[in-house]
């Protein structure tokens, strides 16, 4: 039987007031938790991994180090990579989660699926949706610019991603389960429209312009929940951004490679993207940081990387 997934319960609290007595297991990173332990003195820490590397044999041998011991919630503290990380060993250990993202840097934070690197490509496998979100906007709009409303670029990766869904129904290269659905792509505008119109707010740390961000991606995620497949956000601007990692390495942020793939696929696909680039901006994606060289080879050889990884059709198979 095919799951709809739910979202996350949201907590719109403070990390300080979080408190929890059951002995927990922390999944954070070493800078995110620098910035917010003393903020979470109310947790009972029993014990703490840090993920540094996204695939299931990273995550299972972190698992292994906590054999036996006590636990009986896991708490994942941090970006991303830290909530993935933390979906897929709470769904090994049959224990709740939740997460206390650091940034809005990714709709991770609120999905079933956690991804990994394979073979020089990105693959999402179904681990757990977290019980609970504890959304603090006040430690979000104290974050980094660079990161803090970077999940921006997986609500405007609509732009471009609808755009190939419908160019693949017109080509009639939807696979059986991502058929074209017009109510769907219409209620995708409207959230891109939304975010658009947050991107000022939330890129400058405003609380109502990161909470509408928010928003925005939890309703991308649910639309996508609804259909079952992410075509109405997924498209050539994650296929560029997946393929131009082999190229750039490991480690950068995920926005610093979907923004500049949403641009030049938009400029591809022949839209307007005056304000694309400038909401991209507002929220300090930088468009600059990969090497003209990089994005010349991505390029070239993105048809075949598509093709070679099985990737659902889009303008970047046709290049």
């Amino acid at each position: 039987m095919k799951t709809l997934w739910n979202l996350p319960t949201v907590d719109l609290v403070s990390f300080s007031e979080v408190e929890e007595t059951r002995p927990a297991l922390l999944v954070t990173s070493t800078p995110a938790w620098n910035v917010v332990s003393s903020q979470l003195r109310g947790l009972n820490v029993a014990a703490t991994l840090e993920a540094t590397e996204a695939t299931t044999d990273h995550w299972d041998a972190l698992r292994s180090k906590i054999s036996g011991q006590q636990l009986d919630i896991v708490y994942a503290v941090g970006g991303g990579l830290t909530a993935d990380a933390g979906k897929h060993i709470a769904a090994r250990l049959g224990l709740p989660l939740t997460v206390l993202p650091t940034a809005l840097s990714v709709d991770a934070f609120f999905t079933a699926a956690s991804g990994i690197r394979r073979d020089g490509c990105v693959y999402y496998i179904e681990t757990q949706v977290p019980g609970r979100l504890i959304l603090d906007l006040d430690v979000i709009a104290a974050a980094p610019a660079a990161i803090r409303a970077a999940g921006i670029t997986d609500v405007m990766s609509i732009a471009t991603g609808c755009w190939d869904w419908e160019f693949a129904h017109e080509q009639g290269k939807n696979p059986p389960g991502m058929e074209f659905v017009p109510w769907v792509y219409n209620n995708a505008q409207s959230i891109l429209n939304g975010v658009l119109d947050c991107a000022d707010a939330a890129g400058r740390g405003d609380r109502e312009g990161l909470k509408t961000l928010y928003d925005c991606l939890a309703m991308e995620v649910q639309l996508c929940n609804q259909v079952g497949h992410a075509r109405p956000e997924e498209g050539s601007e994650h296929y560029f951004a997946y393929c131009a990692e082999n190229f750039t390495g490991h480690g950068w942020p995920h926005g610093d490679l979907v923004g500049p793939g949403i641009m030049i696929m938009a400029k591809l696909q022949g839209q307007d993207t005056r304000r694309y680039e400038a909401a991209l901006e507002a929220c300090h994606i930088p468009l600059d940081r990969i090497p003209a060289g990089i994005t010349d080879r991505t390029l070239r050889v993105l048809p075949s990387y598509c093709q070679r990884h099985n990737l659902p059709f889009g303008l970047a198979h046709t290049l």
